[in-house]
């Protein structure tokens, strides 16, 4: 595998000066600043940081030069004490501290093993000063190498990892083993022997590996093996057939009674927390739910066996504290930003230093530092020094529309500032996934558009993720078909109500949501005037092949056949002929989830049956763009590419 970092020492980083104090204040209103294609393509100056055990030192992707890199800074300590990561061509995938002085990163990069592109994943310790950087398991992982499942609170660098040793499904190493390992030295000794068919591994928060998830891809058949303490031998209590439909319910929480745990289950129809006992694997009282949508992420206490919080996503990102100091905390937040939405992003051990971000889905908002003891909130970064934290833009609601069958559907509708929501053009765009969902929350891409002038209407269709199990569901069989009449039916809410002009109508999305774009451009051309793909998917079955190489492949199958059971139908690809709509088509050359031929491919169709590229279509290849805008030159690219497109064929 590839070196992972190249350091350097760099004390021209974007942070504001972070022990100035600039607490959060209620936006005003001012007249919006003549902003250009690259305010909107900036990378996050700041994104997702996290703190210290002990609260006086941060870790965090940040931009530098255009590109991410992984941070270290001291709160206190001004510039020259920041440490900045160069990632070269490696995924950095998330990053956690172990105590004040060592923390973890999860990296991936793609490698070719026996002829194959395979992506392989690893932890690398670092030491907080930057002099020390180390590979865990460097010389037994091997593709996966990265489910971090335990980490000591005594302030020890210790951590377990669950990692496989062989590549060979014949072989015990391609069961994962689980190791102690130090992380200031890398050394290491087993804890758990690799299990057969088990491939995740569970501890408490004392650090004893409680219960194994096993799988089997050949028969699609899951196992629950679980122990009391460590002395016990781990035994099989539940099995389940995926094929049947059936699961498993596992812990998010082992509680101090070592015979209960915390899970979550969606027997109302939405994913909640409910008690759990082990002894019987039956679910008790339910602790909390967020009627009409699935819980998220749970926070755990500085114990780590109880409940701090539960995240989930209602219109806009939510959390609900069960501690009641986190709960007056937020109180307080939201009272002192009544028109944006404080989100506590990170806590020390001992809750007194944290976090917040302030922001709302008009304004990308800022990062503060908040030392509870002080009672002092101090600014550490804006999300974006091109857009004031005083000035919104497009504002953001969500409204509601019926599909053709009577199915209510929630959607995201930003709109131009300033502007009368009236016969506006109109940007339809679906998200990726499919099996995701979009929210009330800061999008740069979807305010760029409102900012050129159009409605954008972002549609959680049927088989979105989010809203319970029955309208996941919904979209089984339907990719392209009763997926994509929910997307045309969103573009007639938006018509009847008098936002949208019919005439003036286009389809943008990724992922997915660029599949959409295609199959929209194919299916329906008498709706829309034009169609932007990026890095979208035209071909299902090339789809799965691709899935190959990706461990459990045989269930990833099992779903995309669910999805789609007649791939050929479904697929722009072979349908070349029928495409009547303008279609800009972009992709990245290192997109690792969906390969770059998906778009090569559809862009020769095009031209084999007949279509004139720079007419009827347009082709973009990025040489170094991966699937998630990593680089700020390919996403102003992207912008450029895309205005230049909707200004010649659907002009705002």
């Amino acid at each position: 595998m590839k070196a992972f970092f190249t350091w350097l020492a760099s004390s021209a980083l974007p942070f504001a000066a972070l022990a100035q104090t600039d607490a959060p204040v209620a936006p005003a209103q001012t007249n919006a600043p003549a902003y250009t294609l690259k305010d909107f393509a900036a990378l996050p100056l700041m994104d997702a940081p996290a703190l210290s055990p002990n609260g006086l030192h941060i870790a965090s992707r940040v931009a530098v030069n255009g590109e991410q890199r992984l941070v270290i800074a001291d709160v206190h300590e001004g510039a020259d004490r920041i440490r900045s990561i160069g990632l070269s061509d490696n995924d950095l995938n998330w990053w956690q501290w172990v105590n004040d002085d060592w923390l973890i990163a999860g990296v991936g990069a793609e490698s070719n093993v026996q002829g194959t592109p395979w992506y392989i994943s690893r932890v690398v310790s670092i030491k907080r000063d930057g002099s020390k950087v180390i590979l865990l398991a460097k010389k037994d992982a091997a593709q996966n190498a990265d489910d971090v499942i335990w980490m000591a609170r005594d302030g020890t660098p210790r951590i377990m990892l669950s990692y496989q040793t062989s590549i060979f499904y014949n072989e015990p190493g391609f069961w994962p083993r689980v190791d102690e390992i130090d992380v200031s030295t890398g050394r290491m000794h087993s804890v758990v022997a690799p299990k057969t068919f088990v491939r995740s591994w569970f501890a408490d928060a004392a650090g004893t590996v409680r219960m194994g998830v096993g799988y089997s891809d050949a028969t699609r058949t899951a196992k629950l093996v679980y122990r009391p303490d460590g002395k016990a031998s781990f035994r099989t209590i539940d099995r389940a057939d995926r094929r049947r439909g059936e699961s498993l319910v596992s812990p998010l929480l082992f509680t101090a009674d070592p015979n209960k745990a915390i899970a979550e289950d969606d027997r109302e129809g939405t994913d909640a927390l409910y008690e759990l006992d082990l002894t019987t694997l039956e679910l008790g009282k339910k602790i909390f739910s967020a009627p009409g949508f699935d819980i998220g992420s749970i926070s755990t206490d500085s114990s780590g066996m109880a409940l701090a919080g539960v995240a989930y996503t209602a219109n806009g990102p939510s959390v609900h504290w069960f501690d009641a100091t986190l709960a007056k905390i937020q109180a307080d937040l939201d009272k002192a930003v009544p028109d944006r939405r404080a989100r506590i992003i990170s806590l020390s051990r001992d809750r007194q230093r944290m976090i917040v971000h302030v922001g709302s889905a008009d304004q990308p908002g800022a990062y503060y530092y908040y030392d509870t003891n002080a009672g002092a909130m101090s600014l550490l970064s804006k999300v974006s020094s091109r857009f004031s934290t005083k000035t919104h833009l497009g504002p953001v609601k969500t409204i509601h529309y019926k599909a053709r069958d009577g199915l209510d559907i929630a959607a995201v509708l930003t709109l131009p500032v300033g502007s009368a929501a009236k016969d506006l053009p109109l940007i339809l765009m679906p998200h990726g996934g499919p099996f995701a969902r979009d929210s009330e929350d800061w999008d740069w891409w979807v305010q760029f558009l409102a900012w050129r002038g159009y409605a954008v209407l972002q549609p959680n269709y049927r088989g979105s993720s989010g809203y319970g199990t029955a309208f996941a569901e919904k979209g089984e069989g339907q990719w392209g078909l009763a997926m994509q009449d929910d997307l045309n039916d969103a573009v007639d809410w938006a018509v009847k109500q008098g936002i949208a002009d019919p005439k003036r109508v286009c389809m943008v999305g990724a992922s997915y949501g660029g599949y959409a774009a295609m199959r929209a451009a194919q299916r329906d051309p008498a709706k829309y005037r034009c169609a932007v793909s990026y890095a979208g998917v035209s071909d299902l079955a090339a789809m799965m092949r691709y899935d190959r190489r990706f461990l459990n492949h045989g269930t990833r199958q099992d779903w995309l056949k669910e999805q789609a059971p007649d791939f050929a139908s479904v697929s722009p690809v072979h349908f070349a002929s029928q495409f009547a709509t303008p279609i800009l088509l972009m992709h990245g050359k290192k997109d690792r989830r969906v390969q770059v031929n998906q778009s090569r491919e559809m862009a020769e169709k095009l031209k084999a049956a007949g279509k004139v590229e720079g007419r009827d279509y347009i082709y973009v290849e990025q040489p170094l763009a991966d699937h998630h805008f990593s680089r700020e030159a390919d996403r102003l690219e992207f912008l450029e590419q895309m205005d230049a497109f909707l200004k010649a064929h659907n002009p705002a």
